[in-house]
């Protein structure tokens, strides 16, 4: 590994290469479009019933996306079959579904997944000149079986009103024969718009969580971020929640106290904190940089000495492994202190330390 790199490249895992068509995918259920994301946001078990497995893997990925840029937490299969070693598990009625998202073919699934909350059930997915007739509005009702006709079957109520305008906008486009991919386009920045002004306030409360950086002391611990308090957060609501950037009305309170018992909120979290976690030690590296480390170690012992500099490069050990998000600089700097104070000690002492790595 280079030990230094000033560009870290970051992998991410991506589920596939190929951007889905999501007006294509979501136009057999179109008027539910935003009850679909709700549901997807707050990590609800949804199965897909689909003709084909390049349907059923297409609709459950477009599923997945239309959170984006909040990241899908919860499992998702795009084409579950009978033969996968979790049948008898998402099956079972003896408990609750778990958190996954399903994309199913074979017509067995209608009567063993009956049971499930949430089913979606798509025809062929076409590319239609005109809005075909299932997307008409169903009411939305806990059926005990299932017809064939494509829609949403969910006792669920969103906790948001239907958005009118990106209906309409999508109307429009169908009839006046603007192309999918335009229409996709449309509909993945609605997607976002929503998705980020359902995160922003959260984004905002977990920021000020953070120790002010004048607390922060090169020889104490770097702090702790403070508690993540949910009544906290839904005092902030008020003055800065989602009407800032969303003209939706309907239960926003409702939606974030539900949301955050996902899992989806638990991984957004959990990224959010080590982030902010790796801040607070770059931090904390870089103001001891700013110390006179040489000044420091004449005024104590030997034993004082080695400490610190087991500890330093420790922690240079660890910004490097984990690409701290520092100055460019600073791990020169803090390498420089070592060697400096190292130098000042015994011949015997300067060898052992050059010679000890880190752990």
């Amino acid at each position: 590994f280079q030990s230094h790199q000033e560009d870290t490249q970051i992998s991410i895992a991506l589920p596939t290469v190929h951007e889905v068509d999501l007006f294509r995918c979501f136009c057999p259920v179109f008027f539910h479009i935003q009850m679909l994301w709700e549901l997807v946001l707050l990590g609800e078990p949804v199965v897909v019933m689909a003709p084909s497995p390049s349907e059923s893997s297409e609709t459950v990925l477009a599923l997945v996306s239309c959170i984006s840029p909040l990241k899908y937490c919860s499992d998702f299969r795009p084409y579950f079959t009978i033969h996968d070693s979790e049948f008898k598990e998402y099956t079972t009625r003896t408990q609750a579904p778990p958190s996954v998202i399903l994309g199913v073919t074979n017509p067995f699934f209608a009567k063993t997944l009956q049971h499930w909350p949430h089913i979606v059930r798509i025809g062929e997915i076409k590319l239609p000149g005109e809005v075909p007739k299932q997307v008409k509005v169903k009411k939305l009702k806990n059926l005990k079986t299932l017809d064939s006709k494509p829609g949403v079957y969910t006792s669920y109520k969103p906790y948001l009103n239907r958005d009118e305008e990106i209906i309409k906008q999508l109307q429009k486009g169908v009839q006046q024969k603007r192309p999918a991919e335009a229409q996709s386009v449309i509909l993945r920045r609605y997607f976002l718009e929503l998705t980020q002004s359902f995160i922003i306030p959260l984004e905002r409360y977990v920021a000020s969580l953070m120790p002010l950086q004048k607390s922060i002391s090169p020889w104490k611990s770097p702090p702790h971020l403070r508690q993540f308090s949910q009544e906290n957060f839904m005092k902030t609501l008020e003055k800065a929640g989602p009407q800032l950037t969303s003209g939706l009305k309907g239960d926003w309170i409702g939606l974030y106290r539900h949301f955050l018992k996902s899992p989806n909120f638990n991984g957004w979290f959990r990224t959010r904190q080590k982030e902010m976690t790796q801040k607070l030690e770059a931090l904390h590296l870089e103001a001891l940089c700013n110390e006179d480390l040489l000044f420091w170690s004449q005024k104590h012992t030997e034993v004082e000495i080695v400490d610190l500099v087991l500890k330093l490069k420790n922690k240079l050990f660890q910004a490097d492994r984990e690409h701290l998000p520092m100055k460019p600089d600073t791990m020169e700097k803090l390498q420089m202190h070592i060697d400096a104070i190292i130098l000042a000690l015994p011949d015997d002492l300067q060898d052992i330390l050059l010679k000890t790595g880190t752990t």
